[in-house]
């Protein structure tokens, strides 16, 4: 969310920021909508003041026995009671109408990040590893796949497209590479381990940007509620209410939604939404390891082969909580954690800084790794790593007090992969694949895998 006192302020850099991102000027309608709103809570409020001042004269008129003053009084309170429910309406209509504008509004790219239309303008930043030369020709993981117990065909039969079902020793070195980033993560990234759940409420998903704008990329699930959460919800019926309205009333309130996750961020994120934590002199850094399910209602069409883009996915993610001013060497840390998955894994990779046209809804600035998979001959994104500033913080509410300070701030919020579990499978596949079709088991997941140091393709 942005910061409307920002927008008043500045409505000329809001404007030019927004056309980094290549849209349309908005300062002007949401300044226009701002003052509609606070001019109508001004009314309410001196509507309220001199209701209670009336109110007050009415006893003193009456008690100094001015009938005539009372009366008239009596009736300035009526019309103003008459008049109120149209102005607090104004207010509420201004403010929902300014809230939803701001809510489908991206955040500001920083001043660093390079405008660009989309990926083509991204920039690379650096390169790490030296890509293996094959004896033979390399060929991608879909292909090698399926002897190792990647089952592509069984996924689509119980799941439908974009699913996969792995067996055995594949199914084995995915949970390791799981095991090994959030070992990696936490005991030396200096990350807190969480468990949450990956079915979260409206009010999650909001306040890490992802509704209402990306409402058609998750999943939506519903529970039933129990009968006394019905009733509660449902209140007193109206005395006009047929039977018949009350029971489709009932139905409708008798199943709850709720969101499958797109990524551990939302959980993670959210944990502090409406808290207000202590000084933040060292970031909060959580992580998890937890499925994730996407639609993919964007992308259709691509990465349709294979094992890259999944409904259903597996993902260790790192999200912190910071002080402002320690946001940009946050993202700086979080970023190089990530990286060090990959130089453990001795897979090549680059790292990207995305351009304004690439960068995601709620970023400010982001850099992407992208590891190189010699099947496909080229570099494919790995981890996402954000810095988002105080945009959440903004929609959630999430806030710290500075030491020695009665004022409170809103936290930075910054989330990354680290790193996808099946993408890096994918990279180990295509990086140690064998002429024979076997996959070598990298070093690094060794203690992982139980003394298997191949995955043999079947006979």
């Amino acid at each position: 969310m942005h910061d409307i006192a920002f927008i008043r302020a500045n409505p000329a850099a809001f404007d030019a920021a927004l056309a980094r991102r290549g849209l349309e000027p908005q300062a002007d309608r949401i300044v226009a909508l701002d003052a509609k709103k606070r001019e109508a809570a001004t009314r309410v409020q001196q509507a309220q003041s001199r209701r209670n001042e009336a109110s007050k004269a009415i006893g003193q008129a009456m008690g100094q026995g001015d009938k005539e003053k009372a009366e008239a009084l009596k009736a300035e309170v009526a019309e103003i009671k008459a008049a109120m429910p149209e102005w607090e309406e104004a207010e509420t209509a201004a403010g929902e109408e300014l809230k939803d504008l701001l809510a489908i509004l991206p955040n500001l790219p920083a001043e660093d990040v390079p405008e660009g239309a989309d990926e083509a303008d991204n920039v690379e930043l650096h390169s790490w590893g030296t890509k293996r030369d094959f004896a033979f020709a390399p060929k991608e993981h879909a292909d090698i796949g399926p002897a190792l117990g990647m089952d592509f065909e069984t996924g689509a039969k119980l799941s439908g497209a974009r699913f996969t079902f792995l067996r055995g020793d594949i199914a084995r070195m995915h949970r390791a590479l799981a095991q090994f980033m959030l070992d990696k993560q936490t005991r030396e990234n200096g990350y807190t381990e969480c468990n949450p759940p990956v079915l979260v409420g409206d009010d999650a998903m909001y306040g890490t940007d992802k509704l209402p704008k990306f409402a058609e990329d998750s999943f939506p699930a519903y529970r039933n509620l129990p009968a006394d959460e019905i009733i509660e919800k449902l209140g007193p019926a109206p005395r006009d209410e047929t039977p018949r309205e009350t029971i489709l009333k009932t139905l409708r309130n008798s199943r709850e939604k709720l969101w499958l996750v797109p990524t551990s961020e939302v959980p993670l994120t959210a944990s502090v939404a409406g808290e207000i934590l202590p000084d933040l002199a060292q970031p909060i850094r959580l992580t998890a390891h937890t499925l994730c399910f996407r639609s993919e209602a964007g992308s259709a069409g691509r990465d349709t082969r294979g094992f890259i883009r999944q409904h259903q996915f597996e993902k260790v993610e790192m999200v912190s909580i910071c002080r402002p001013e320690d946001s940009e060497a946050e993202h700086e840390r979080m970023t190089k954690c990530a990286e060090a998955i990959l130089e453990a894994l001795k897979l090549p990779y680059r790292r990207m800084l995305l351009c304004t046209g690439d960068m995601g809804f709620g970023a400010r600035k982001t850099y992407d790794l992208e590891v190189w998979l010699p099947g496909q001959g080229a570099y494919r994104e790995i981890s996402s790593c954000s810095n988002t500033g105080d945009f959440q913080a903004r929609r959630m509410n999430a806030r710290y007090r500075p030491e020695g300070e009665k004022k409170t701030a809103f936290v930075h919020t910054l989330n990354g992969s680290g790193l996808a579990v099946g993408r890096t499978l994918v990279a180990v596949m295509e990086n140690y694949q064998q002429e024979d079709g076997s996959v070598a088991v990298p070093e690094a997941l060794a203690p992982y895998m139980g003394g298997v140091t191949k995955l043999e393709p079947a006979a």
